[in-house]
């Protein structure tokens, strides 16, 4: 394991560790060895560049959503993150009025004079197309959920808060807390009780803590390489996500070796691969 970076040693050894709790039960191994499994620990967002949402997780965040938090703040902004894989800032700056229901498209625009400034200024601004599905669930989130608020300046935030727009920590929070396993699937994949005594990332505010808690750039990042494994051109991620080619191969393309040979098999024509 001498050329596992920590993250992937910490994930190794977490299954190590839950594999001699099991032995315990059956009496196999002495009772409670499996503490002597220590984990390395990690700063939140080491090794962040290896870190994007799955296509899998993904369902299961937005199947969770669905069923028991539709068309909320979290809804909202999950669902919005992973389909067009903007960036914080970029939520951060959007209006009611962005949202082009007729034209199923976003409006995004640089606007630093009144709070809000996009990465790459004017030439960041440009129209997104939505999916009807994702309408439907910001319409129903503006009508139903969206605190009836307006900024300092006398905007509509999307994403707002009693007090008017929303901070970036907040966006943050919501997707650490709503990302971890425990909360979508209620199953901890880090051998952890889900109590206080036992979880420190229990509690909202902590969420964070959670080795398997993802920053909304891992959404980012994970929504561009679904829209790469599903063929998109790069071009046309490059110009919607508003990232470089040249960026979007070094820092978001998280594909394996073998799902990019299978792609260009495919493109190709030369049949499956050996299983």
């Amino acid at each position: 394991m001498g050329n596992l970076n920590k993250t992937s040693l910490k994930t190794q050894l977490s299954t190590v560790r839950a594999f001699v709790k099991f032995l315990e039960t059956i009496d196999a191994v002495p009772t409670d060895l499996h503490r002597d499994v220590i984990l390395p620990s990690l700063k939140h967002g080491e090794d962040v560049r290896d870190v994007a949402v799955s296509e899998e997780e993904s369902e299961a965040i937005q199947d969770y959503l669905t069923k028991f938090e539709y068309a909320t703040f979290r809804h909202a902004l999950f669902a919005l993150l992973w389909e067009t894989a903007i960036r914080t800032g970029t939520a951060h700056s959007l209006d009611v009025g962005d949202v082009l229901f007729e034209e199923r498209a976003l409006r995004i625009r640089h606007r630093p004079d009144t709070g809000t400034r996009l990465k790459n200024g004017v030439r960041a601004e440009r129209l997104v197309a939505l999916s009807e599905e994702l309408c439907t669930v910001l319409e129903d989130y503006i009508r139903f959920n969206r605190p009836n608020t307006t900024d300092e300046y006398g905007r509509n935030p999307l994403f707002a808060s009693q007090h008017g727009r929303m901070h970036k920590s907040n966006l943050r929070n919501a997707i650490y807390a709503l990302t971890r396993p425990c909360h979508y699937s209620g199953e901890c994949p880090h051998d952890r009780e889900q109590t206080a005594q036992d979880c420190e990332a229990i509690a909202y505010e902590k969420a964070a803590k959670c080795p398997s808690s993802v920053s909304l750039h891992a959404i980012r990042r994970g929504g561009i390489t679904w829209r790469l494994l599903e063929d998109v051109p790069k071009t046309v991620i490059s110009d919607r996500a508003d990232v470089s080619p040249d960026i979007l191969d070094k820092h978001y393309d998280v594909r394996s070796e073998k799902s990019r040979m299978e792609q260009r098999r495919s493109i190709l024509g030369l049949g499956g691969g050996d299983d």
